[in-house]
């Protein structure tokens, strides 16, 4: 028997995630939002549909799965069968006062951990404990402990050890971090944007907000990299792994720009897929970009990270060609131009796409010189 399931999770106000569980209607034990696939809805989309039924949440969900867990399903009848869910992450824009199960259910945020040790399944819990938050930022001591270690990947060993005297420079670290900030900030405005409605020139104004915020940052890393004596990466990979997150800021904002210039306020269930995968990834990326204090430590996190970017690039890709495909059949014939501005829209989400690629493997070249 195979089901789908929502994974709802936002960032509350100190920048802590927490994740949306709620109670069986039977057993009263702590689920997450779930039930059986509707025929003419993808996957994803028939979770989105479970979450707001159960919580009464709305939001967006990534069309590639975090994984799958099974549990013992219970019959009217007293017999029971094993059932397959499939997660889909869910990132929450908004609850409702009035849905259908309100009356039947019970809920309540919990932070990662909690959420992990409430559910029974064991490989639920293993989903929920992988699907987490930014580490928060060490203390100072543990700050300089790191950075001595960084230096361990240095070429000459002469410079080592006179390095080990410097004092710490820079702030590449905390500008990773924040320009990360802004990736997601961007990445959710895009995704709302893609949802159309009438708060279409707000979600413009912040993706804009956000790519010049973005700028800022990575005019001062590069004005660091000139400046500083001591980095704790070579200064190519520094510049590397900015510029490709910097790009794909700019391709979320050239994508907001094309939808203003041209006027377009209905958007194809590919187009909104691919924006939700773009959502999955900045929360990747901004998870993976603390780690990068320790290498050695997070290198294996940093692995699997990467690993899940690289899948979600695969996955948009086939979402572009099947939604290129949908397009011309519906606009190529008799709206031209309808096609031509609907595939420039589809070539800036893939762009962005492919930056996130481009980021797993600026971090997988750091973990492979220096872990």
């Amino acid at each position: 028997m195979r089901q789908i399931a929502a994974l709802p999770y936002t960032m509350d106000e100190s920048g802590s995630m927490r994740i949306l569980l709620i109670t069986s209607r039977e057993t009263r034990r702590w689920v997450i939002p779930k039930g059986n696939p509707i025929k003419g809805l993808a996957a994803h989309r028939a979770a989105e549909h479970e979450a707001f039924e159960e919580a009464g949440i709305a939001g967006i969900a990534c069309p590639a799965p975090l994984g799958r867990y099974s549990y013992r399903k219970r019959r009217r009848d007293g017999s029971a069968r094993t059932a397959t869910v499939d997660v889909f992450p869910l990132a929450v824009t908004g609850q409702s006062t009035d849905w259908p199960e309100r009356d039947e259910r019970d809920q309540r945020w919990f932070s990662v951990p909690e959420a992990a040790n409430a559910v029974e399944e064991p490989d639920l819990k293993s989903i929920i404990a992988a699907f987490r938050e930014p580490p928060k930022e060490p203390g100072a001591l543990l700050r300089a402990i790191l950075w001595l270690r960084f230096q361990g990947g240095e070429r000459i060993p002469m410079l080592r050890w006179f390095q080990a005297l410097m004092p710490k420079q820079g702030r590449f670290f905390e500008q990773f971090e924040d320009h990360a900030t802004t990736l997601v900030a961007g990445a959710d405005a895009l995704a709302k944007l893609l949802k159309g409605g009438p708060d279409m020139a707000e979600h413009c104004r912040e993706i804009f907000d956000r790519e010049h915020e973005a700028d800022d940052i990575i005019r001062d890393v590069l004005q660091d990299v000139r400046r500083t004596f001591i980095t704790p990466f070579d200064r190519s990979a520094i510049t590397g792994l900015i510029g490709v997150m910097d790009d794909a800021i700019d391709q979320m904002n050239q994508t907001a720009k094309a939808i203003q210039l041209f006027e377009v306020t209905e958007f194809a269930p590919q187009m909104q897929d691919m924006s939700a995968i773009i959502v999955e990834a900045a929360r990747i990326t901004a998870e993976a970009m603390p780690l990068l204090r320790s290498l050695n430590n997070n290198s294996a996190r940093l692995h699997e990270l990467t690993e899940r970017l690289v899948r979600l690039e695969g996955h948009a890709d086939e979402i572009h060609e099947a939604g290129l495909k949908a397009l011309y059949k519906k606009e190529g014939e008799t709206h031209p131009m309808g096609f031509i501005v609907g595939r420039e829209i589809y070539s800036h989400l893939e762009k962005v796409t492919d930056r996130f690629e481009d980021v797993a493997n600026e971090i997988q070249g750091l973990v492979i010189d220096h872990a």
